[in-house]
């Protein structure tokens, strides 16, 4: 662990560019990296904690719901491969970094970005706790209990942060890589040395067949379905709408680059899987999680069942893949703050390096926000911090999702819809209870995510929140069209969607660091100037 601490504070030097003091080099590492890197990147940040702390405590607490997590990541696939192809050009010829810019410029309302930018931040920092509660189930689990090793760690991935930006965790995303395929490997040798997973599957089904919570078991009850469809639909569509899932493909060079990553990401999906079981293998072996918190589960399997020396690999895998993703997170909400705030509201004039600056030191307000957020709540499971960030997130698919496909919605009814699915989503969550494992209420607001039907079933909050978004969304669009109400200027063109690299007027940084051509004795790279059509301050109607 020092040494990949001391990795992540030479990141700063790793393909130094000559301006590093711009936000583009700090955030997206010169929207210059290749294959290999785009690949190490993309499972350190979207497999991170969650996937392996958190899932397997799900399906050690209540089994089958927990498994909402591989469906949802494979169906993610597909919709990465076509949709953030799409979101790379547009960005990529316009200089996009965020979302937020995107949906300003499709619609013509800064002050529709704004709100998503706002949305984003807020629904990150649940996110990022969820990693740092990670961290702290594996810091407890080998001896470090209270709050100050929490504090400590989060201090030094905000230094290395602070520091090298986005070239940090793509750094340490390889080394995660190879400590995580060390200990899946060592993982499936304990099960198989254990009676294989036959045995641990009727393991978990004697135990949970002894408690008295119905809604557990190995199956899902006939009333659990819908709650399970709609986690897996509504997780699957949030995934797009987080900052930070923008910002390792927008890193890439060139489109084959993001195609090729999303296409290799089931393998991704096969860990995830691999993951989810280990809370059953752990549920049948009787594995007693530490003072009664389920995120324990996997690292109190790796020190009772794995050799000493192989835990130590498992608990440096586990304590990276917590960092990395914290690390992207916190930046990709600094870019939203910085450019749909900031540079909008505050400081038009802002230079590049006061952006960068800017950005630096909100991405630390952002992870330490996130810890204070671990201090102040205590939900059952980490799962649902995300859960619950997710269901704001998902009040920014109409604008940030739909408007790759349309510009058709008006900026106004966008605005409307998001606000009411903002205030219906909340409305829910505040009035969810949080049961025990008997069933006792023991806590009567913000309790999970999913809202009960009364009947046994439940369906979560982010797809109803997000049902009512596009509802108002449509009616409002309908009617101030029919009123002859203004639209705002669409800033982007339909070939935006399918820029590429050797577009010639793609907006290139000065200092490209991976590989793309150049020209001239100064190393500047081959470009032409902008069309009028593509000039930044031009809106096309």
């Amino acid at each position: 662990m020092t040494g990949v601490v001391l990795l992540g504070f030479g990141a700063a030097r790793w393909r130094r560019p000559a301006d590093p003091y711009h936000l583009e080099e700090w955030s997206v590492g010169g929207r210059a990296f290749g294959n290999w890197t785009i690949w190490f990147l993309l499972g350190g940040s979207m497999y991170s904690a969650y996937t392996f702390i958190a899932v397997p405590a799900l399906t050690y607490g209540v089994g089958a719901i927990g498994w909402f997590a591989v469906p949802f990541a494979i169906v993610t696939t597909p919709l990465t491969f076509i949709f953030t192809t799409r979101a790379w050009s547009v960005a990529r010829r316009h200089g996009f970094l965020t979302h937020s810019e995107f949906a300003a410029a499709r619609f013509g309302s800064p002050g529709l970005g704004a709100l998503v930018a706002v949305t984003g931040i807020l629904a990150t920092i649940p996110y990022v706790a969820v990693q740092l509660i990670s961290l702290q189930a594996v810091l407890r689990t080998v001896g470090f209990g209270g709050e100050w090793p929490l504090l400590a760690a989060v201090t030094l991935v905000s230094i290395c942060t602070f520091r090298s930006g986005l070239r940090a965790p793509a750094l340490l995303s390889v080394v995660k890589d190879v400590l995580l395929g060390w200990m899946l490997i060592t993982a499936a040798l304990m099960v198989a040395m254990y009676g294989g997973w036959g045995s641990a599957f009727r393991g978990a089904a004697t135990r949970f067949a002894a408690t008295p919570n119905p809604a557990d078991g190995l199956l899902l009850p006939e009333t659990g379905h819908l709650g399970f469809l709609t986690l897996v639909i509504g997780s699957a569509l949030a995934i797009f709408a987080y900052p930070h899932a923008l910002v390792g493909m927008l890193a890439a060079k060139d489109r084959d680059t993001v195609r090729r990553n999303a296409a290799a990401l089931p393998v991704y999906c096969m860990a995830l899987g691999l993951m989810a079981m280990l809370g059953v293998f752990a549920l049948a072996r009787g594995v007693t999680p530490a003072d009664g918190d389920l995120n324990t589960v996997v690292p109190r399997l790796i020190h009772e069942y794995f050799p000493s020396w192989s835990a130590g690999v498992a608990y440096a895998a586990l304590s990276i893949a917590a960092l990395i993703p914290a690390a992207v997170m916190s930046i990709a909400a600094a870019n939203a703050f910085t450019r749909s705030l900031y540079r909008t509201y505050l400081r038009p004039n802002a230079t590049p390096e006061a952006e960068a600056w800017t950005s630096r030191w909100v991405s630390l307000v952002v992870k330490f926000g996130a810890a204070a957020l671990i201090l102040a709540v205590d939900p059952a499971f980490s799962v649902d911090l995300q859960l619950i960030g997710g269901v704001l997130i998902l009040q920014t698919i109409p604008a940030v999702f739909l408007g790759l496909l349309t510009p058709w919605f008006h900026r106004a009814a966008l605005t409307a819809g998001l606000i009411s699915g903002l205030v219906t989503g909340l409305v829910m969550l505040w009035d969810i209870p949080k049961l025990d494992a008997t069933g006792r209420v023991v806590a009567e607001h913000f309790g999970g995510s999913s809202w009960s039907l009364g009947d046994g079933r439940s369906i979560y909050v982010g797809v109803v929140a997000l049902a009512v978004n596009l509802l108002v969304t449509v009616v409002l669009t309908l009617l101030v069209r029919a009123a002859g109400v203004r639209d705002g200027d669409d800033r982007t063109r339909p070939d935006d969607y399918h820029a590429d690299a050797g577009d010639p007027y793609l907006k290139r940084l000065d200092e490209l660091i991976d590989g793309l051509p150049t020209g001239g004795s100064g190393g500047r790279p081959i470009s032409a100037p902008y069309p009028p059509h593509h000039m930044p301050e031009q809106r096309v109607p």
